[in-house]
């Protein structure tokens, strides 16, 4: 039987085209085949959505003491602990770092590029093509993507997964913003616009990762293509005085504050499971325990688990969230 495979798509997204940052409207997706992959047989999909800072073709790296993701796959696979699966990569990064897999002016469609995706995907291999054989999985940003397009998109995605997703956004984010105003001290708005326009360099000369994160998260929250920046901060850069309006359109995307509205979505899940570490640096586990107190609310079913760890160094979790769907999938 011939072994796994892992295919590197050029995948062009209309829903990019014209997109503010000229990021690439090509984007190259890893897909994997499991070992046997024939086209007279139908499979189910994962969608494994990647990090901020991060992209698809990060889950093939090698490493001494860690498998990647054709390895760890392969082992699952053989041992029955999960059926073949097609597993699609998608590239969802920006200048910035990434879109929080959403729809943004000031980053571009996000959301739309995945859906697109899902539809070349579908066109190109022989999918089970339909919401009950089709996950989402992710870890932090990618988690949060996981959840949030679990909620909007339910006619597409069937089952979800999100390991250390952000949630909570007032212990998630929040605390960060002391970082932000430091770094505005030192560089003032020209240097907040130089880490926007060149962040790789203004990384390797001292700049701050975390101001650019919560760049990045603006961008994606609170855009405003009439703003110096193209975005709105919640807080000002001169006083530090927080912004309650724009802090309430960050708000808006939190999966807490979402969850009520989308209740039914999550509700017709035929997989819905969460994890986190129990020491996670960004406060992830307080907005899992948050988010699954409302789940329990709404009469959602749902799997969750708290386990030794904080927010990296986390890959061994998806033996359990792999398997949890793989079982789940309906065929």
């Amino acid at each position: 039987m011939p072994g796994s495979q892992i295919i590197i798509e050029n995948f062009h997204s209309i829903a990019l085209e014209h997109n503010p940052l000229d990021d690439p409207i090509a984007r190259r997706v890893p897909v994997y085949l499991p070992a046997g992959y024939a086209e007279s047989q139908r499979y189910p999909a994962i969608y494994l959505l990647a990090a901020f800072g991060n992209r698809g073709l990060k889950f093939l790296n090698d490493d001494l003491w860690e498998e990647n993701i054709q390895q760890r796959l392969d082992r699952l696979i053989a041992s029955g602990a999960m059926q073949p699966t097609i597993v699609v990569m998608p590239d969802a990064s920006t200048r910035y770092g990434g879109s929080q897999y959403l729809n943004s002016p000031a980053l571009g469609d996000y959301e739309d590029a995945l859906l697109e995706l899902v539809s070349f995907i579908d066109r190109k291999y022989p999918t089970l093509a339909a919401p009950g054989a089709r996950a989402l999985v992710g870890h932090s940003s990618g988690g949060y993507g996981a959840l949030r397009l679990a909620m909007r998109q339910p006619a597409t995605f069937g089952l979800a997964a999100a390991h250390s997703a952000d949630l909570h956004f007032e212990l998630a984010y929040r605390p960060d913003f002391g970082d932000l105003l430091r770094y505005y001290e030192k560089a003032g708005l020209d240097g907040l616009q130089a880490l926007l326009a060149d962040p790789h360099t203004a990384l390797q000369r001292g700049a701050s990762h975390t101001a650019l994160n919560l760049l990045a998260m603006a961008a994606a929250y609170s855009p405003n293509p009439s703003a110096p920046l193209g975005f709105d901060l919640p807080i000002d850069l001169h006083s530090g005085a927080w912004q309650p309006e724009v802090w309430q359109r960050w708000l808006a995307h939190d999966p807490l504050h979402m969850l009520a509205q989308h209740a039914d979505a999550l509700r017709g899940l035929r997989l819905l499971y969460l994890d986190c570490g129990k020491y996670d640096e960004y406060n992830l586990l307080y907005g899992a325990r948050l988010f699954t107190d409302q789940l329990r609310q709404h009469d959602i079913t749902f799997q969750y688990e708290e386990y030794e760890g904080g927010h990296r160094h986390m890959k061994h979790r998806y033996d359990t969230s792999f398997t949890a769907i793989s079982a789940a999938f309906q065929l």
